[in-house]
This record gives structure tokens, sequence and C-alpha cells, in this order.
């Protein structure tokens, strides 16, 4: 489990908010709006209405434990980058800020954003199975609550096949394909590496490097082992 900071519970940031906690993880919401923090209070771990620029009220709210603090204050840029300046003299090692134009992106980034999140084309369900799911390569959206994704093959999967792991059973997901990549080297040439795709059968085991195509609910999807 995970423990991340949401700051600006503007839709993307109330979006974001609820699908972290449903995947399992630790959300402190945080919003200087009285209704905005209402409307989540059910569904994360702590919602507080606070000024988010306020060095002492962060710590006294533990913000400096985070793993993770995500700025999504919106169209209030100068509050969005004293938050990322303060979360940054605090210490917060992964600072991720939302940005409306590229110019807000570049001055958010100078100020200690270590990355952004673009307003036009980024999801909140993206940045939530980005965040739950840091092995994560590509996503696409199925629909509302199904989504297909491409995820390094965590750790304890190998040297597994697919019946040991059981992947349907356990985790209500399927495995659709294995992208996997293969050194060959002939007598005096140099390695070259191969890609190819693999349709997985019961016994097919998973493999250091694997990239596993796997299709489900995004709930579903977040609980996936991480490495």
């Amino acid at each position: 489990m995970q423990r991340f900071a949401i700051i600006g519970l503007g839709r993307f940031g109330e979006h974001l908010a609820r699908a972290l906690a449903a995947a399992g993880d630790e959300v402190i919401a945080i919003d200087h709006n009285a209704t905005h923090v209402e409307r989540v209070r059910d569904d994360v771990t702590l919602a507080v209405r606070m000024n988010a620029t306020d060095q002492a009220a962060l710590i006294a709210q533990g913000i400096q434990d985070v793993d993770a603090a995500i700025v999504t204050i919106g169209e209030a840029f100068e509050s969005s980058v004293l938050t990322v300046v303060t979360l940054k003299e605090l210490g917060v090692p992964r600072i991720i800020a939302r940005a409306m134009t590229d110019l807000q992106a570049k001055i958010l980034r100078k100020v200690g954003a270590d990355e952004i999140a673009s307003a036009e084309q980024e999801s909140a369900l993206r940045w939530a199975h980005r965040l739950s799911l840091p092995n994560l390569s590509q996503y696409v959206e199925l629909e509302a609550d199904h989504s297909l994704v491409y995820i390094s093959a965590p750790e304890e999967f190998v040297g597994k096949s697919l019946i040991e792991l059981g992947l349907r059973l356990n985790y209500k997901v399927n495995l659709v394909a294995i992208r996997r990549e293969q050194t060959t080297k002939s007598a005096g040439d140099e390695a070259t590496v191969a890609r190819s795709i693999v349709v997985p059968t019961g016994d097919t085991q998973i493999k250091t490097g694997d990239v596993l195509i796997i299709v489900g609910h995004n709930e579903n999807l977040s609980k996936l082992p991480q490495d």
C-alpha cells in the first residue's frame, strides 16, 4: 500500500483521489473549499480543508511522509507554484503537478515538480494507474471501467506458469499476450535483441523482462503486484 496526498479537489483531483483509494492506497485529500472536501470524505483515508501553502499545516497532516504528492489545484496557478515549492522544502520524494499550458509546465518543473500531468492530455484514471502500478508501460481505456495495460512482469510472477498464478481466479484479470525480448548471438557476431509476442497457454512460464498485456476491470488491475 502506498500513501498519496492529493492537493486540489476539482474534477481531476476528486476522480484521482477516489481511484487511488479504490485501489487500496492511503489517500490524504486536501482543498481549501469545504464542499470539495466533503464530497470525498467518505471515500479516502483523510480529507482536510486547509491552505496547502501552509507548511506547518502540511507537517501536521504528515504530508512529508507520503510516497508522492499530486498538486491538482487547477486555475489558481500561483497557489500551485507555492504548493510545489513548499512540498519540495518538506522533502516529499515525488511531486506531480497539473499544468494547463506548456509554460505552466516549464515553471512548475523549475520550482521542483518531478512530473507534469497535462490538463489536456492526461485523465485522472490514467494517472491513478500510473501511480498504483509503477511498472505500467502502456495503457488503453476500453470503456468507462475496463482497460488494457502493459506491465513489466512482477518479480513474484517470474518462474511461475499461468496455471500456478491463477490470474483469473486470484486477480480477476485476463492475460492476453506476453511481449518477450530474447537476445541472440551468432559466432563472432554482436548480440541482437528480437522481440516476439507470445500467446500464453496454461503451462507458459513468466520470464524476467516479460511485458504482460492484461485486460480487466480498473479496480482489479490496480491490485496487481508491484515491484
